[in-house]
């Protein structure tokens, strides 16, 4: 770069080449006050930023800027265990990363007994606050089990139980239907300790016959087959991102961008 090349890239070329918009449609959102760098909002149309280190958000919503970041929903089966490589030689996740050439890793885990979503990653910062149940990410799961459940146990899930390994309360908790000897649960909860679901209901006197994860924070689903895998969309990639910025916010130090007024001081 020479001294007359101004440093950075012109803020609208770079929402326009994370996909947010046209470049023109950019530049609107910009001028109407929509865009924030590290938390500053940006109107001026001339501002230079650093893709490499600078935060962007469009009405709060995180843009991705690292295009080596890659983020995948995978409606995990059953009879597979959530690792990169079993020692055992049981069914795992490689088989599902195959048509990615980036080292992907999952985000927390499923037992192999159930099914439903798992987001595969090789970012680890946001990896470590979707997972660690101090940032509160919430997790909604449908179980199927057996006898009856009754309002009076759905209180006592949201209530509080005690476990072997201490007390758990579900966040939410709800009868979706009971028919002939078993029920349709959903919970949801943030907590991250191992088989939670399946230990919550077998204390409550309702073992589990099957157990789906519907939703990890703000991802869902939807009509994903199981054992089909996809990158996020712009939208999904922009709410995780969200999340571990919020978390991270405190933290950080954030730099002003480079405006054209800047540049002549």
């Amino acid at each position: 770069m020479t001294a007359s090349e101004p440093e950075g890239v012109r803020l609208q070329k770079v929402l326009a080449n994370a996909g947010v918009a046209s470049r023109r449609v950019c530049e609107q959102y910009i001028a109407q006050g929509r865009v924030r760098v590290n938390g500053a909002v940006v109107t001026e149309l001339g501002t230079r930023i650093d893709p490499a280190r600078d935060l962007v958000d469009v009405d709060g919503t995180a843009i991705q800027l690292d295009a080596t970041k890659r983020y995948l929903m995978l409606n995990k089966p059953t009879g597979v265990v959530s690792s990169m490589k079993d020692e055992q030689g049981r069914p795992d996740l490689r088989r599902f990363t195959k048509d990615w050439p980036e080292r992907l890793y999952n985000v927390g885990r499923l037992d192999a007994e159930t099914s439903g979503l798992l987001v595969l990653t090789n970012d680890g910062d946001l990896a470590h606050v979707l997972a660690h149940p101090s940032f509160g990410v919430t997790k909604v799961y449908i179980a199927k089990v057996t006898g009856r459940v009754t309002p009076a146990t759905i209180s006592r899930l949201t209530k509080g139980i005690e476990l072997d390994d201490g007390p758990i309360a579900a966040d939410r908790a709800r009868l979706l239907d009971t028919s002939g000897g078993t029920s349709l649960v959903e919970l949801t909860l943030h907590s991250g300790r191992n088989r939670i679901v399946r230990r919550m209901m077998a204390e409550v006197g309702h073992p589990v016959v099957e157990l789906v994860r519907r939703q990890f924070g703000p991802l869902h689903l939807g009509t994903l087959p199981a054992g089909g895998a996809r990158e996020l969309t712009t939208v999904e990639r922009g709410a995780l991102l969200t999340i571990a910025r919020e978390a991270a916010a405190p933290s950080r130090s954030p730099e002003a961008p480079t405006t054209p007024e800047a540049e002549k001081k």
